[in-house]
């Protein structure tokens, strides 16, 4: 699944306030499409958090992403506000 889809199935699914339990026993299995690496379930980024009871879609769904893996991250280390390593340009500054 994709976790931008996510927040509308949490919408679908469930009643809130939900419990962690509940969530992971209805979409625990539920893997989550990962652009860097190999996709994890809602199950096991959910027990990383200690949150026991969800009072919204909005806030499973803040928990859920402050708990991705490092697969979920865009570019490590980039920063589009100054030169990038590696690569010769002349920078020109007026």
């Amino acid at each position: 699944m994709r976790l931008s889809d996510t927040r509308d199935r949490f919408i679908g699914e469930f009643s809130f306030p939900v419990r962690r339990t509940e969530v992971i026993e209805q979409l625990g299995d539920v893997a989550l499409d990962a652009p860097g690496g190999e996709p994890e379930t809602i199950g096991e980024v959910l027990d990383r958090s200690e949150t026991t009871v969800f009072g919204s879609p909005d806030e499973l769904f803040d928990v859920l992403v402050s708990f991705l893996g490092e697969q979920y991250v865009g570019r490590k280390y980039y920063d589009d506000r100054g030169a990038n390593t590696g690569i010769d340009s002349e920078e020109v500054s007026f």
